[in-house]
């Protein structure tokens, strides 16, 4: 790559100064605002935001995002000190491609003016809001599907202060627009989640329902209301100075929101809005009836893998996944979980064959250009888990199936969280439920019988049906063993 000089910041000024390969396809300030985004991070960057752009770019439309960031300040001062512009670098083993990307009309920050954003979301102009807000943010319990009992969201849902919360903000603001009568409105959850639209209007329901709204509003509501459900994908690892460093040598100026991402890029949409929407199958989305056997295929041969590689690369020291898949064996244990466990689960999309899907998976995450840490991928556990393993090992044992691989992943985990390597160096635990994981083992039994009885009593991660059934146990007790013995390296070289 030919160094170039950095000669200003990124933003309407500079737009000339950029190779013309590398110039937006829309010109923020000339496309109204018809989305809000919550959750302004790399992915949505890297992703919705790219689609949208490339939508309006071949089909018009007044389809401006305007993104808000619930809570982090870092990402809104950076984009507004830029006139919402940024750009993706996209990585191959062959080099790097920079654009920038002009899809964002605007940016917000929620919590410093939570009301702003209530009555953007009651503006007739806005129609479509996605959500990037990751597993935690929609508050419901993983086992139940019951709201969680939260004293912001409550006091969101039942006073008059501003709202705190991302279910508290779409709350308020639907009830706005249905005062406003604003016309239809379609929520859209991105979030790697299980049925992730009937889990949005799940939340939106019982938030209502805890307001203690008329029958009538939360008719009028209702009648307005889609929650399209979808399935998103494309690696976007975490931004660092070195994306920061290539942005600008591509681009001749500085951009501090600059992300990075692999070049593969997927959105299957459940075509459901009543306000209309983006021509977003002219930028290579899916749209569909059901995302269902979509969500199911990433959910279990993607980010499955994807943890599965994350857990036991991380026990083996490796630092990245590209470092993970360098592991003798471990490719071939991947293949196994794959083929023998994860294909026979479901029931994939029309003309799908995860055995190819799967082997498509493991090409991508070998990009070496992409420096996906282990780290990074093995956090939040306890909320990735069910959907990406846990589900798919409890309907193999369902249907009288072996589900010795799942297990092994399992076992990783476990062993992860007693948070050392297999060379004794500290492993975090980044989770939501670090306390109740970490209190589970407190108790000094750290046999792997005891850490299994242990974490299988944390209802909130393991199904009942799977914490009862004793050859899942006992699988999962066996590997657990073999890499408390033997370490990751040895106990791939003895799987069987």
């Amino acid at each position: 790559m030919a160094v170039t000089v950095d000669t200003g910041r990124l933003g309407l000024a500079t737009l000339r100064r950029l190779p013309e390969a590398s110039r937006p396809l829309v010109r923020p300030g000339t496309v109204p605002a018809g989305i809000v985004h919550l959750g302004l991070g790399a992915f949505h960057r890297a992703h919705q935001a790219v689609h949208t752009e490339a939508a309006i770019g071949a089909a018009g439309g007044d389809w401006g995002i305007i993104g808000v960031a619930p809570r982090s300040t870092d990402v809104v001062e950076a984009l507004a000190a830029q006139d919402a512009l940024f750009s993706v670098t996209t990585l191959t083993a062959d080099g790097a491609s920079t654009r920038v990307i002009g899809a964002l009309a605007g940016v917000r920050h929620a919590a410093s003016d939570p009301d702003a954003v209530v009555r953007l979301l009651a503006d007739p102009a806005i129609r479509v809001v996605t959500l990037t807000v990751t597993e935690k943010a929609y508050q419901l319990d993983p086992v139940t599907g019951a709201l969680a009992a939260d004293p912001e969201l409550t006091a969101d849902l039942t006073t008059d202060r501003p709202p705190r919360t991302v279910p508290g903000l779409l709350a308020r603001g639907l009830l706005a627009r249905a005062a406003a009568d604003a016309g239809p409105i379609a929520l859209v959850s991105c979030d790697n989640l299980p049925a992730n639209g009937r889990r949005l209007r799940s939340l939106v329901d019982q938030c209502l329902t805890l307001a203690r709204v008329p029958d009538a509003t939360l008719d009028r509501v209702a009648a307005q209301l889609t929650c399209p459900g979808t399935m998103v994908d494309r690696i976007v690892p975490a931004s660092t100075d070195e994306t920061r460093d290539t942005a600008r040598l591509a681009l001749g100026v500085t951009d501090l929101a600059a992300v990075a991402a692999e070049p593969w890029s997927q959105w299957v949409i459940e075509d459901d809005f009543p306000g209309g929407r983006p021509a977003w199958e002219r930028a290579g989305a899916v749209l569909t009836d059901d995302a269902g056997p979509w969500e199911r295929l990433k959910l279990r041969a993607l980010n499955g893998v994807h943890s599965a590689t994350a857990y036991l690369g991380a026990l083996a020291g490796a630092e990245t996944v590209v470092d993970a898949l360098a592991l003798p064996h471990l490719d071939a244990v991947l293949r196994r979980l794959v083929a023998e466990e994860i294909a026979p689960s479901f029931t994939p999309p029309p003309g799908v064959s995860v055995p190819d899907y799967g082997e498509q998976v493991l090409a991508r995450f070998g990009n070496p250009a992409i420096r996906y840490r282990t780290a990074q991928v093995a956090s939040d556990g306890s909320q990735k888990l069910p959907q990406r393993v846990l589900h798919t090992a409890a309907d193999l044992r369902a249907a009288g199936r072996s589900a010795r691989w799942s297990a092994l992943v399992v076992a990783a985990w476990l062993r992860f969280l007693l948070g050392h390597t297999d060379d004794g160096r500290p492993l975090p635990l980044d989770d939501p439920l670090a306390d109740r994981l970490r209190a589970a083992l407190a108790d000094g039994r750290h046999t792997p019988a005891g850490v299994v009885d242990a974490i299988f009593a944390v209802r909130e991660v393991i199904p009942a049906d799977l914490a009862a059934d004793d050859e899942f146990r006992a699988a999962v007790t066996g590997w657990l063993t073999a890499l408390e013995r033997h370490g990751v390296r040895a106990t791939l070289a003895g799987a069987r």
